[in-house]
């Protein structure tokens, strides 16, 4: 595929949160696009994250500027919104690309990797370190221009009908899970499915799984994922953030005025941003919510987590020996997580080992 030239647009979210441009009075006739999602309407974090794009997008061009969010299933399924975007059925899609990881295995890096960034990592990569012009780099081969729209935080990981202890515990498993953590639990001898949201409570609760992630407690709990399998286990390894994208269609993106190209990105920035307190404020109501109706929360054994760490990073190095995209966004993101890791182990590890492990009585 073509590649094309992109105009530097990386950095210009965070400024334009700043200062916004003065609307011209010369404006053209209004502009409607469309944007497919990958969510339900019911899941009102994920959903909300694009509605409240489109809504800051057209305040900010005083309704000049306006774009209809649907849920998945309304225009395309919730797994077919890349493919939208890319063919131009759409203007603009709201989704997470590792979903689409069987295109290249370098999409993943858009939204989180196993053993790899927390979401403030994650934003200072993309926004400072490099990472999202690295990521729109390669986007331009297919034909779309991303940008973050939203983030999970570090996720749960997931539900099971049966206690896991053991590596030996996952061997013929049936779970769902995306991205290249699917390509991981598979190592580890699971039988990995990819279903959309809206589908996983059912297949959970049919047997056709025996286990599935999908992001934490409250979107979980809106699932009712609780009520098909009893065991929670965490961390998320596989997602330690969720960074959500918004898809561009570059033939629509380079039609727009420049007004409205930096006021669609300060409205995802925003979005990026306020999707994450959002989170970490309803995920800690949701969980003693789901505690009091009988989840057993667990913890992935050492064993397990040692298991999943090591074929991670064999997993790495066998896609960079493939494929020259995921080489080159692998090789600029090992370079920063490895700084980042180095700066947080000083400055927030010692304060989280402290504070969260410790005593919360100041007397003490």
């Amino acid at each position: 595929m073509k590649r094309r030239n992109l105009i530097s647009y990386t950095t210009a979210a965070a400024s334009s949160a700043v200062a916004l441009p003065a609307l011209s009075q010369t404006q053209p006739q209004q502009i409607k696009w469309r944007m497919a999602t990958s969510w339900p309407k019911s899941l009102d974090t994920l959903f909300g994250g694009a509605q409240r794009i489109c809504d800051r997008i057209a305040a900010l061009t005083n309704g000049r500027f306006t774009i209809t969010p649907y849920q998945a299933g309304e225009i395309v399924g919730g797994l077919e919104v890349l493919d939208a975007v890319q063919q131009g059925t759409i203007q603009c899609g709201h989704t997470v690309t590792s979903y689409y990881k069987g295109k290249s295995p370098a999409m993943v890096f858009a939204t989180s990797v196993p053993f790899g960034l927390t979401a403030q990592q994650q934003n200072a990569w993309l926004y400072h370190g490099g990472g999202l012009e690295a990521i729109q780099k390669f986007y331009a081969d297919f034909n779309i221009i991303n940008f973050p729209g939203g983030n999970t935080g570090a996720q749960m990981g997931g539900w099971f009908r049966k206690e896991i202890n053991t590596v030996a515990d996952l061997n013929g498993l049936k779970m769902r899970v995306s991205g290249l953590g699917g390509d991981v639990m598979n190592k580890l001898g699971v039988n990995v499915q990819m279903l959309p949201g809206g589908e996983v409570y059912l297949a959970l609760e049919r047997g056709v799984i025996d286990a599935a992630e999908f992001t934490g407690p409250y979107d979980d709990d809106k699932l009712g994922l609780y009520k098909a399998a009893k065991y929670y286990y965490y961390p998320g390894w596989w997602e330690p953030s969720g960074t959500l994208d918004v898809l561009v269609n570059l033939d629509a993106w380079n039609k727009l005025p420049k007004e409205y190209q930096e006021i669609f990105q300060t409205a995802a920035y925003e979005a990026n941003l306020n999707m994450l307190a959002q989170y970490d404020f309803l995920n800690g109501e949701a969980l003693p919510r789901l505690i009091e109706k009988g989840v057993q929360l667990r913890v992935f054994s050492p064993e397990i987590m040692k298991a999943a760490q090591k074929a991670t990073f064999d997993i790495y190095e066998e896609n960079a020996s493939k494929d020259g995209s995921f080489k080159e966004v692998y090789q600029q993101w090992k370079k920063f997580r490895d700084q980042v890791f180095n700066w947080n182990k000083i400055n927030e590890l010692s304060f989280s080992q402290f504070s969260f492990l410790g005593s919360t009585d100041i007397n003490n």
